[in-house]
């Protein structure tokens, strides 16, 4: 009984441990994470969100952690990218994965190895920014053929509340598509170009800068998510170890008490049978 005692008080010093490092953690991304919202906003306002919109080729981008121990948040990403997939799933359509994290790797692996054609891990191993998630946003571009990219992440709103999020970015020649057809897109021809670049490659330009700045909020995004959940994940194992501590310390201190006075109730007989 002392043992499982010790052990369970090690426990409970490691899960304290462990949320002042992810508070310390959250309080270092979090402010990045809502001062990158700023980059990725113009873009929605121009070119608009549209997860409606039904083209060939879609590939789904998963991020998750590398670490376990903080809730269900992977669980929820891996979910909603299954979902995803047999959505934009048909005869005539292609859908590949995208994955960046190790736990959502593991868990695609076991049914959808084959429509896998990137994964990346340690993401979180030096401080992200700006630049290392650009050449992780080229990296993918260079390796995938797309119509669509969904892009599934975590959004951050407080330790305790995070929201499943799907972001979509469209092709150049979709958006382009788009705005002739009068769509959600339509406005760009109201803004006035300058330069000698044509309209294709300004489309191009800003599918690609939307790409790495709508990436690199969801990976700050994902990891203040991260970082909450574990927080809240080793708060209650803290409380449930301090509530298994007591009873068991209960446990002890009957059992003790219960062989003392057996000890005692065997002197006492001892002592009046030497009497009589």
């Amino acid at each position: 009984m002392r043992n499982r005692m010790k052990s369970v008080r090690n426990i409970q010093k490691i899960t304290k441990a462990m949320k002042m490092v992810a508070a310390s953690k959250l309080r270092a991304v979090q402010t990045r994470a809502e001062n990158s919202r700023g980059l990725w906003q113009p873009f929605t306002a121009l070119l608009g969100d549209n997860p409606s919109a039904d083209v060939k080729k879609n590939v789904v981008v998963t991020i998750s952690s590398d670490k376990g121990l903080c809730g269900g948040i992977n669980s929820t990403s891996v979910k909603i990218s299954r979902v995803l997939y047999k959505l934009n799933s048909g005869p005539d359509k292609e859908t590949k994965y995208v994955i960046l994290g190790e736990k959502a790797k593991a868990q695609l692996l076991r049914d959808s190895r084959k429509h896998i054609v990137l994964s990346l891990t340690e993401l979180q191993k030096n401080p992200l920014n700006y630049t290392q998630v650009s050449v992780l946003a080229d990296d993918i571009l260079k390796n995938v053929e797309y119509d669509a990219l969904r892009i599934v992440f975590n959004k951050f709103h407080s330790v305790v509340q995070f929201l499943p999020t799907v972001s979509t970015v469209l092709s150049p020649e979709v958006i382009e598509r788009e705005a002739e057809s009068g769509g959600k897109l339509g406005e760009l021809d109201s803004y006035e170009i300058e330069g000698g670049e044509t309209k294709a490659e300004i489309l191009q330009n800003l599918a690609e800068f939307q790409f790495s700045c709508v990436m690199y909020n969801a990976v700050l995004e994902n990891a203040c998510s991260e970082q909450g959940a574990r927080m809240s994940a080793m708060d209650s194992s803290s409380r449930n170890a301090g509530d298994m501590l007591d009873r068991l310390t209960l446990t002890y201190n009957r059992t003790r008490q219960a062989s003392i006075t057996t000890e005692l109730i065997e002197i006492i007989s001892g002592a009046s049978a030497l009497e009589g």
